[in-house]
């Protein structure tokens, strides 16, 4: 996997991870699970001090997008999210785009399934997603699994 797929997924799994928590600050959430998701991403990085370094600035970059993230999703932004997520992983075709919005802030956001496999007996799909707030589009790419109460959990 490239240096930018990884990067992909840990913002999808910061993302999605920042919008799943119920209680507590959320840009404290976001802060903590990018930092855990930059740091991740910088391990993969050169070996030795350079992948020291590299591990605390993906830390420091990771902290910074998820505590923005987390400060720019009110509650409503992330129930549309999550119920488009999950609508769309079950029922969407291949290359199907399914759009969700919030009127009352402006943000909104896509997902479209992209491939659809078999792995371990289980139904995943490989998507893309983008989240706009405040006019400002990130772009993110993962693969979720089917679980066996039916939800569906991001697997990279």
């Amino acid at each position: 996997m490239n240096k930018n797929n990884i990067l992909m997924v840990c913002l999808i799994t910061i993302i999605l991870s920042a919008c799943n928590a119920t209680t507590g600050n959320k840009s404290t959430i976001g802060t903590l699970l990018g930092a855990g998701g930059g740091a991740l991403l910088g391990s993969q990085v050169g070996g030795g001090k350079g992948q020291l370094a590299a591990v605390a600035i993906g830390a420091l970059g990771g902290a910074f997008i998820g505590n923005s993230i987390g400060n720019s999703l009110d509650e409503l932004d992330k129930i549309k999210m999550q119920k488009t997520n999950q609508r769309t992983l079950e029922r969407a075709r291949d290359g199907q785009v399914i759009t969700w919005n919030n009127p009352n802030t402006g943000n909104s956001g896509t997902v479209k399934p992209t491939r659809t496999f078999k792995k371990n007996g289980s139904y995943c799909r490989e998507y893309q997603q983008t989240v706009t707030i405040d006019g400002k589009t990130q772009n993110a790419y993962g693969k979720a699994c089917r679980q066996s109460d039916g939800s569906w959990k991001i697997q990279s």
